[in-house]
């Protein structure tokens, strides 16, 4: 049997169709679909002055300003850090340059690059994208390739429409049953994380499979495909399917017409093949996944929240020990507290994460009717102008406006604190995003993990809590 007739995975299909030539040192020359850039992509424009070199697809690239747009208003001049002002500026006037699409402040369709692409259709089954953020592995939810690159290589897809890359190994993860109530996506995740650990998955793909995979909503697999990189992967996918082509039909970027019916067609066959290979197999039940949160300063640090503070005594190995000691100091945790017994000083719903129009309504129903606890400052930051509108269409802004949350306009924000927005030294944050690492979210931060409904919950109690509680309640 020739490899071209032996059963393939949805990455492998994707890796053969864009791989141009193939060095003998095993690095692979693959053509890029989409080019998502945002504004930290000053220095590969930079670089492509300095070669006197132009963009050699700027059709094939599109552009929004995230990581250092203000949030409280749409006016530049209220970014304190000139630098990081530039920055959004030099996005604007590099892509008016080179004749690429830039969604900027005044556009509706700005807002986080990993929102704006899939709601705009951008993001196809099949297509090859990449961006200068890690978190483009996004994108691999609607079937696609695709990550994070950094601002050399930018620079490279810019000049050539084409990237150097060794080919990644796969796993596959593969979740059975039906999550139970009061469990989301994020959840998922952090379980998986947990359980594979943050550099479980270095060097690979990660394939998301199973029951629970394909029961998720398309926000609900962004979310699963966005934190593959807190696993060590190279990208996160899931196989196209009904709930796929029915999320893109009629977007504006999306084919159209008998394109989209040949589309159609091609992406049908994008599924990893019965029996095709992975490199690893990994199976977890859906039913035996609770609502997550994480203690530590790695995604990998996640338990039930009906867990405890992890004793370091009990570690390993010395090592482990000396880390685990770190780490709480950092936080502020004692051993062995219960992970409801730790109150909040702020509250973050947003980022490429969680910031869509599902995560918003998951943590208004918890909201509403309810008022965020004294002492605690709540931040609502919708991933895009259209999810803003939209939530605001549906009165999601007026519920949490009612609780007592501040409701801001879209941008990355307290997600990596780029933007002048963070949490404060030694202040805890129920956050949404997806790093908990030191400073994350400015310098002395403590940042918890959870879902939307989860950090909604810690909002309007005070600290961490169970949100199946509240829900109960009403």
């Amino acid at each position: 049997m020739s490899n071209e007739s032996a059963p393939r995975t949805l990455f492998e299909k994707i890796w053969s169709r864009h791989q141009i030539l193939r060095r003998e040192d095993g690095q692979s020359l693959l053509y890029v679909d989409r080019h998502m850039v945002q504004d930290g992509s000053a220095p590969a424009f930079e670089m492509l002055r300095q070669q006197r070199r132009a963009p050699r697809s700027p059709q094939r690239t599109f552009a929004t300003p995230d990581h250092y747009v203000p949030t409280g208003n749409r006016d530049l001049n209220s970014v304190a850090d000139p630098e990081k002002r530039a920055m959004v500026n030099a996005l604007k006037n590099d892509t008016a340059k080179a004749g690429i699409r830039f969604f900027g402040l005044e556009d509706p369709r700005q807002g986080i690059v990993h929102v704006v692409g899939p709601e705009q259709g951008l993001s196809l089954p099949g297509s090859l994208i990449v961006c200068g953020d890690s978190h483009t592995s996004t994108h691999g939810a609607l079937g696609a390739l695709a990550f994070g690159i950094g601002a050399s290589e930018v620079a490279h897809v810019l000049a050539t429409q084409s990237i150097w890359q060794r080919k990644p190994g796969t796993i596959r993860v593969t979740i059975d049953g039906r999550i139970k109530e009061g469990v989301s996506a994020k959840d998922i995740i952090l379980a998986i994380i947990s359980r594979i650990g943050a550099a479980g998955a270095t060097g690979h793909i990660i394939e998301y499979a199973g029951s629970a995979i394909t029961a998720l909503s398309m926000e609900g697999r962004l979310t699963v495909c966005n934190m593959s990189i807190e696993a060590g992967a190279r990208a996160g996918m899931i196989a196209p399917d009904d709930t796929t082509f029915t999320w893109l039909a009629g977007r504006p970027f999306a084919p159209s017409g008998t394109d989209w019916d040949t589309s159609l067609a091609r992406w049908r066959g994008l599924a990893s093949d019965p029996g095709a290979e992975f490199d690893q197999e990994v199976r977890m039940r859906a039913d035996e996944i609770v609502p997550m949160v994480t203690w530590g300063n790695s995604p990998e640090d996640a338990l039930p929240i009906s867990g405890r503070v992890p004793d370091p005594s009990l570690a390993s190995n010395a090592d482990s020990q000396a880390a685990m000691n770190s780490t709480l100091a950092y936080m502020g945790l004692e051993p062995g507290m219960l992970l409801t017994d730790i109150f909040v000083d702020q509250v973050f719903i947003g980022s490429c994460t969680n910031g869509r129009i599902e995560d918003l309504r998951s943590a208004a129903v918890v909201a509403k009717g309810r008022h965020i606890a004294n002492g605690v400052q709540a931040w609502v930051v919708p991933g895009s102008n259209l999810v803003k509108l939209q939530a605001e269409q549906e009165g999601l802004d007026k519920i949490f406006i009612d609780a007592g949350f501040d409701w801001r306009y879209a941008g990355c924000s307290m997600c990596l604190a780029t933007n002048g927005d963070h949490v404060g030294p030694q202040k805890r944050c129920a956050s949404t995003s997806n790093r908990n690492f030191v400073g994350r979210q400015g310098p002395g931060s403590r940042t918890h993990l959870m879902s939307p409904a989860m950090a909604a919950a810690a909002a309007v109690t005070g600290h961490l809590t169970d949100v199946r509680q509240l829900m109960e309640r009403g």
